[in-house]
């Protein structure tokens, strides 16, 4: 067993959501939101960082690693979970951050997604997107209707990640899930080669080129039902962030394009409920004629007015999701407040609620809260009071010494401005 293992089971147990190691410095979770040192773990350093992140790092990443400065993978722990890793260098030297991905999907029903969302899910051909900044539970929403299809339909269903999160067991659908950098040299390459292979719905984990932007839509256009995410946080955001990826001279040609491939997007965000945990305010855009027109005619600033039109179809704007979550008193005004885009229309929105908003009191109870989270017992391997080094075999002295100088970067890592340097003059 790893060491770092502990901190994992110690991660599950208290319900945080990443796990953050900075050399130099003491572990932290984020728990409901917020960084949380990890109690009765001390400081790593430098050294011992590299020892415990290249415990569990595959040969392929560790090479990734040592010539880019950052790589990603999953790191898997049978009966507890898996984890999205990413691996980095910083100014103190190596460092990770771990995304938890649970065994067990949450379904449709579990996450509450309204009616509007899981109608997606029906579709048999066309775009449909899940935005929101990192963290925001984007893969959780896509993972959930994914699940949904797999329960419901008998189609093939292709995944292409990087890396993969959720692992979906053949229900009624056929699921092949590809991993970037393992089973594909990119997103845009496997997304060429899906067109190949007889899917009925591709789920493309992250749309992050104006190629693979581009291959999706012509994906969706020739009969086929296209899933993505985009780091947007309205659906005008979404429409615009697409079209301005292309030159100039083609803008109009993916106008045209778009309004007729694109079904839906939903953007989404997590605010941090009163009681415990997150809860997420969904933007939901169901592209009809009028919203369609729109976007061919280059007026996407009207998007959110038709969305505000069209509550029958399921339509949602931001700030009536997060107007719901304060009424239902899930969440403080002001936590809403934070995560809106347009503050000023939301403040009118409390407003009709006669609601108060008072931001300097909410940073005071958040701080309050914080000092008055419940600590577990240190996991097993996590309180070493007279021994502070990670539990993990470390090199021996002479070892040590030799991999790790006393000046200059640990071993493994190298100085990275010194081979951008070289690789810029070779």
């Amino acid at each position: 067993m790893a060491w770092i293992d502990s901190l994992f089971n110690r991660m599950v147990e208290v319900g945080a959501s990443d796990l953050h190691m900075t050399s130099t410095l003491q572990p932290m979770f984020r728990l409901h939101g917020d960084m949380i040192p990890v109690e009765g773990c001390p400081e790593i350093s430098t050294k011992q960082m590299q020892q415990v992140l290249m415990e569990i790092t595959p040969d392929k990443n560790q090479k990734e690693f040592e010539l880019c400065c950052d790589t990603d993978f999953a790191y898997a722990i049978p009966g507890l979970a898996r984890f999205r890793v990413n691996l980095f260098t910083d100014s103190r030297g190596p460092g990770a951050v771990f995304r938890v991905i649970p065994e067990e999907i949450l379904t449709a029903e579990q996450l509450e997604l309204p009616k509007a969302v899981t109608d997606f899910c029906y579709l048999s051909k066309g775009l449909v997107l899940v935005t929101g900044p990192t963290g925001s539970g984007k893969s959780t929403t896509l993972a959930a209707m994914i699940d949904h299809i797999n329960k419901n339909r008998a189609d093939h269903i292709i995944t292409i990640e990087d890396p993969i999160e959720f692992v979906h067991p053949s229900h009624k659908c056929l699921i092949n899930q590809r991993e970037v950098g393992g089973h594909t040299e990119s997103f845009k390459r496997a997304l060429r080669a899906a067109l190949r292979e007889d899917p009925d719905i591709v789920l493309v984990g992250e749309m992050r080129d104006l190629e693979t932007i581009e291959i999706a839509i012509e994906t969706a256009e020739t009969g086929h039902l296209v899933f993505g995410t985009l780091h947007t946080t309205t659906a005008a955001s979404t429409v615009d962030r697409i079209i301005d990826q292309f030159p100039a001279d083609r803008q109009a040609q993916i106008r045209t394009m778009l309004s007729s491939s694109l079904k839906g997007v939903v953007a989404q965000t997590l605010c941090k409920k009163k009681s415990k945990g997150r809860v997420a305010a969904l933007e939901i855009l169901v592209v009809n004629s009028a919203v369609a027109s729109q976007i061919r005619d280059g007026k996407t600033h009207q998007i959110p007015s038709t969305m505000q039109m069209g509550v029958k179809l399921g339509m949602c704007t931001l700030n009536d999701s997060l107007e719901k979550l304060v009424a239902s008193d899930e969440v403080s005004a002001e936590e809403a407040y934070i995560k809106a885009v347009d503050k000023e229309g939301f403040k009118t929105k409390l407003k009709h609620l006669g609601v108060e908003l008072n931001l300097g009191a909410s940073q005071k109870v958040e701080e309050a809260s914080a000092g008055a989270l419940p600590q577990a017992a240190p996991a097993s391997g996590l309180a070493m009071g007279h021994n502070p080094e990670p539990q993990a075999p470390l090199p021996s002295a002479p070892q040590a010494e030799e991999q790790a100088p006393s000046s200059g970067p640990p071993a493994g890592i190298g100085d990275p401005f010194e081979r951008f340097k070289k690789r810029r003059n070779q």
